[in-house]
């Protein structure tokens, strides 16, 4: 039961995304380019983000006694400059891709879709990193690790393996579900980033940023302080919280412009000459964004 409970975790990690995509594409007409741009925008994200907290925020946690520790305001400080550090280096990679690549992405439509690649990528990796550490615990599963790893290594070694294979399935399964409330969540966010735009407001980048970052935070010190079903839950809050959210904005597009009463407008007298043509869509996009 738990060779399969640990396949099909990864499994359901890799086909959710994948599935949620498909869903928008044929649902709401949005193209599958949206979904690998906002691949690329979280690997290249991560590419900047990984670095930072290793080089630079967690040596700082450190010098302030705070890495490590898993209770009181020690633990809420650390969950919250994880959070941010995240929501900053993801959310600003969401910017960046709005205003310079995806310039012609202003829906609530393309939005969904971009988010969907944006999440849908993280879940797919980590659902091949869940099927990779199963197959090698598959190839130790009765091995002598004394051979395989050094003598000082061994007692850590044996305790991870016997550790991974205690683990209940249902916690097991618990990682497909936090992957579906994180879609959630990324779906959430491109909706917010790209009220930037729509609306003309950069508040609404900083309302993504710490949306992304309190649901982190919240994540980590609900896993720390009362375990993996509590953390499940709030996380399951706070997915309902986010469809409200995308819901709340899917009338905040800019109207269209209403045709004239009675049908097409009428043609301007003989006598007029207009220098000028009219205005393309696309010029249009252009200057209602730039």
């Amino acid at each position: 039961m738990t060779i399969a409970a640990r396949a099909l975790n990864g499994l359901l990690m890799i086909l959710l995304p994948l599935a949620l995509g498909l869903f928008l594409a044929r649902r709401l007409g949005t193209p599958w380019r949206l979904y690998w741009v906002g691949a690329v925008t979280f690997v290249t994200s991560q590419a900047l983000h990984l670095p930072f907290n290793s080089l630079a925020l967690r040596p700082a946690l450190a010098r302030f006694g705070l890495q490590g520790q898993f209770s009181g305001w020690p633990l809420a400080l650390t969950a919250m400059a994880y959070g941010l550090s995240s929501g900053i280096f993801e959310e600003g990679a969401r910017y960046l891709v709005y205003r310079y690549w995806l310039r012609e992405a202003r829906t609530w439509h393309q939005a969904l879709m971009f988010g969907a690649g944006h999440g849908g990528i993280e879940a797919v990796l980590t659902g091949l990193l869940v099927l990779y550490a199963l197959l090698q615990a598959l190839a130790l599963r009765g091995a002598d690790l004394s051979i395989l790893v050094p003598a000082e290594q061994l007692a850590q070694a044996q305790a991870q393996l016997q550790a991974y294979w205690a683990t209940p399935w249902p916690i097991v399964l618990l990682g497909a579900l936090e992957r579906a409330f994180s879609l959630v969540l990324h779906l959430t966010l491109a909706v917010l980033v790209l009220q930037s735009f729509t609306r003309s407001r950069a508040r609404w980048l900083g309302a993504a940023i710490l949306w992304h970052a309190l649901a982190n935070a919240l994540a980590l010190m609900a896993v720390s302080l009362w375990g993996a079903y509590a953390a499940e839950a709030l996380l399951g809050a706070l997915a309902l919280a986010s469809l409200g959210i995308i819901f709340a904005l899917r009338g905040g597009e800019p109207p269209a412009q209403a045709p004239p009463a009675g049908g097409m407008a009428p043609p301007p007298p003989p006598s007029l000459s207009p220098t000028q043509g009219p205005l393309s869509p696309e010029a249009l996009e252009d200057s209602r964004y730039a």
